[in-house]
């Protein structure tokens, strides 16, 4: 290793040392004392506004040179409205109730013992997120409400911006008595720093948590040597059921796909009864194409609806992130749920109908982490589901799944309370 790996290597470890430090105060604080420090943090960033924006407009600036354009720079962008949104965003998480410290569940043994799970943090958390820079502030804000220090490790697309953010961040953590080693960015785009995190950093870190695209989570899950909390990407299903209710099924299906194509609760691909295909596509294609959607369809589909693109292997397995659809005509919900089983990625997934039971056997059948009725795959947020924020939308099916929030990012641990007891 030269002096600058070597160098590298000696920061990472220092910032692993002293997370760890920092996550042991946050442990320790009172749920006022945390709340106080994200109301901080809120503060700081719409004081630092300015000063943000400018620093995204570099990043923005250093993309565009590169080639970057659409959806792609679109996830990048700040504006004062969205610099806004990112400030309230983390009051959100301020005024949610902290989990350190909460009783899930009590009783007491014949014996006289109590016992009690009760919410603990998981200790260190490493953030390694491409794009977004409202990631930066919506990790730091979950992971301090939780108890948990964390690393950040944003992409070097959004550099300047993460780093901007997370002055204000620190600048909050202090004014709140509370160490800025708590929440920790990786200042250098070098690509090394991610191996190191993914090493573990001397197991300091507790948890990793990918949020990007595909080659990143694969990566991820392949080296990483600490314990791995799984985001992939959105391949999500809208289908409507012969049964649906027409109108609110252009209304979903526009805004499931439509909304805003670039996150990941974007629906991907479109599923159509056989059963009623003549009547239900062609006015959802006609909406969609005069929203500025481009369709590619199956053979049963195009049959239908003449003018959209023949659909490959491929597009059943492509988040487009983009304001492009795949459609395919099912045979009822056992069609469905096999097509979403054969191409998905676990999750979220829809259906529209006015059948009951259609809904239910979906919901039976469809094993994602969120499963929708009559209701747009855009709903797929944290801030949605009443948590504040979300760090990711977990896709394992262990510790944690579908939007990641405070209480998501805890364990627990056994307290059991004695008056002597000793076991025969």
């Amino acid at each position: 290793m030269d002096d600058a790996g070597a160098s590298l290597q000696a920061i990472m470890a220092g910032m692993g040392r002293t997370a760890r430090e920092g996550a042991r105060a946050l442990r320790l604080a009172t749920p006022e004392q945390r709340t106080a420090a994200i109301q901080a943090m809120a503060v700081a960033i719409r004081e630092d506004a300015d000063a943000i924006l400018v620093a995204n407009a570099k990043d923005l600036a250093r993309a565009e040179a590169n080639g970057v354009s659409g959806p792609m720079l679109d996830r990048l962008a700040l504006d004062a409205a969205r610099l806004e949104g990112v400030a309230a965003g983390v009051e959100a998480v301020a005024a949610i109730p902290d989990p350190v410290g909460v009783a899930t569940s009590r009783w007491t043994r014949p014996n006289g013992l109590d016992i009690a799970r009760v919410r603990t943090p998981i200790g260190v958390i490493a953030m390694i997120y491409e794009s977004r820079p409202n990631v930066t502030a919506d990790a730091a804000a979950l992971c301090v409400r939780s108890g948990n220090a964390v690393i950040l490790r944003g992409g070097s697309e959004c550099i300047h911006s993460n780093l901007a953010l997370h002055a204000a961040i620190a600048r909050g953590l202090k004014a709140a008595g509370l160490p800025a080693a708590a929440v920790q960015a990786v200042k250098t785009p070098d690509r090394a720093a991610v191996g190191m995190i993914l090493a573990g950093l001397d197991k300091t870190i507790d948890l990793i948590i990918p949020r990007g695209g595909k080659s990143l989570v694969a990566r991820v899950q392949a080296e990483a040597r600490a314990p791995v909390l799984g985001h992939l990407e959105g391949l999500n299903h809208v289908f409507v059921h012969a049964a649906a209710d027409l109108k609110k099924a252009v209304e979903v299906v526009v805004n499931a796909k439509l909304r805003r194509v670039s996150v990941c609760g974007s629906a991907e691909t479109l599923l159509i009864d056989q059963a009623a295909a003549d009547k239900l596509l062609p006015p959802i294609a006609d909406a969609l194409i005069k929203a500025g959607c481009e369709l590619r369809g199956d053979a049963a589909a195009r049959a239908i609806e003449p003018t959209m693109k023949k659909a490959t292997v491929e597009d059943w397995t492509t988040e487009y992130l983009a304001p492009i659809l795949s459609v395919a005509v099912v045979d009822g919900v056992a069609g469905a749920a096999r097509h979403i089983a054969s191409y998905g990625s676990g999750h979220t997934d829809a259906i529209i109908t006015e059948d009951a039971g259609a809904a239910e056997a979906f919901i039976a059948e469809v094993d994602s982490a969120i499963v929708l009725v009559n209701a747009s795959t855009q709903f797929a947020d944290g801030g949605e589901f009443g948590f504040g924020a979300e760090i990711g939308i977990a896709t394992d099916k262990l510790h944690a799944r579908g939007p990641v929030g405070a209480e998501q990012l805890t364990t627990f641990k056994y307290v059991v309370r004695g008056t002597g007891q000793t076991r025969p």
